[in-house]
């Protein structure tokens, strides 16, 4: 390396490491999460999944650019889309994006889109069937979301249909894509390719439902409510008049009711992970893990409904720690972990209340759960599903 240390603040440095090392400091730049749940998976998939999470996050880098117009984010994201298709025209890409990112975009963001030729030549080093379910979720978020950052959003979004529709394009859509690399990877796991490709939409919205519940007042304060209104107008209140001052009872009753449908979004996490083959304990705990800090901060929100920062319902370093000592623990066991599931997050649950769904949406209870189970229906309330 000739003295030369490596480190993201110089993205020339990077070009000695191999395509894992590479790929894994970069994440360790742009979230600490999937930097710790990433490499659990197996070997095989690591390279994968690792590419296909720096591929999502070039397109939000896009589209959480403050200095970029609606136009520019568009003829970004088409191009982008064209690049992870066919691997052509990576680097005048990212000679004409860099100058325009501002201050307010993360450093390792900068990197990433400086280093985004290696990234796109990691990409089609994957077979053809990688290769379609990468560029296919990236062509879904890529063309999905936008639709979504040219609405006015400071009143929420009109109902939980558009929420559902929002976190398909950012988190859904990602989940399918897990579950087509999951399918690539495994014949015993192809087998359940139907269940897992419909419970990862759900999966995929459980988490994002969670991290919107999470950062509401972060969101706030850039004009932004990702709330939907229907779900509030059924309990009187108006999201028009949302601010972090809002002391409202029939605010906190719609938050407990969005708390109850992401938590069914969670159980079929849960029904997904335990799909997987219990031998195959990094890919459960790399789902588990993800579960069960979602778990443990919509108990924290439920705990503390007039909170109005997100470092007030921020799960601790504990937390996690006793989430992966847990899930290590008895992460093999269907039974065990339904058990675990049922118990921690019945509070999250709202008696005597449940949605009208749209008839499109498909009721995870008519799957058939995996052998070892514990359904979350047994000696519960009626339960609200939205796959």
């Amino acid at each position: 390396m000739n003295g030369t240390q490596v480190s993201l603040d110089n993205p020339k440095s990077l070009s000695k490491l191999s395509d894992d090392d590479f790929q894994a400091l970069l994440l360790e730049g742009v979230s600490r999460t999937f930097a710790l749940t990433i490499p659990q998976l197996p070997n095989e998939l690591y390279g994968a999944v690792a590419n296909a999470y720096l591929l999502c996050r070039i397109v939000d880098t896009i589209e959480d650019e403050v200095s970029l117009s609606p136009e520019q984010k568009r003829y970004f994201c088409s191009e982008f889309i064209n690049i992870v298709k066919t691997g052509v025209n990576s680097e005048p890409f990212a000679v004409e994006l860099a100058p325009l990112l501002s201050e307010q975009t993360i450093p390792a963001e900068h990197t990433l889109i400086h280093v985004l030729p290696r990234v796109i030549e990691i990409t089609h080093k994957f077979d053809p069937a990688q290769v379609e379910a990468l560029a296919t979720c990236v062509e879904t978020m890529a063309q999905g979301m936008p639709i979504f950052q040219a609405q006015d959003l400071s009143a929420g979004l009109s109902t939980l249909a558009d929420m559902d529709r929002y976190c398909y394009y950012v988190a859904g859509c990602v989940g399918e894509m897990l579950a087509k690399l999951f399918c690539h990877y495994s014949p015993e796991i192809d087998q359940h390719r139907d269940q897992l490709l419909k419970l990862s939409v759900s999966f995929g919205q459980g988490l994002q439902m969670t991290n919107i519940l999470k950062d509401i007042w972060d969101d706030a304060q850039r004009g932004v409510c990702w709330l939907p209104q229907d779900i509030f107008t059924e309990v009187g209140f108006d999201l028009k008049t949302l601010t972090p001052e809002t002391n409202d009872e029939n605010f906190r009753t719609g938050l407990e009711h969005l708390i109850s449908i992401a938590h069914e979004h969670l159980h079929n996490a849960l029904v997904y992970t335990q799909l997987l083959p219990s031998h195959e304990t990094g890919m459960r705990n790399f789902c588990l893990w993800a579960l069960g800090m979602a778990v443990l901060t919509l108990k924290k929100i439920k705990q503390n409904l007039h909170f109005n920062d997100s470092d007030q319902v921020k799960i601790s370093r504990k937390s996690v720690k006793a989430t992966i000592i847990t899930t290590r623990l008895i992460g093999r066991s269907n039974f065990m972990l339904s058990l675990l599931f049922n118990t921690v997050s019945r509070e999250l649950k709202t008696p005597d209340w449940n949605y009208s769904l749209p008839t499109s949406t498909c009721n995870p209870t008519d799957i058939d759960a995996p052998e070892g189970t514990l359904s979350s229906t047994d000696s519960q309330t009626q339960r609200t599903n939205h796959v």
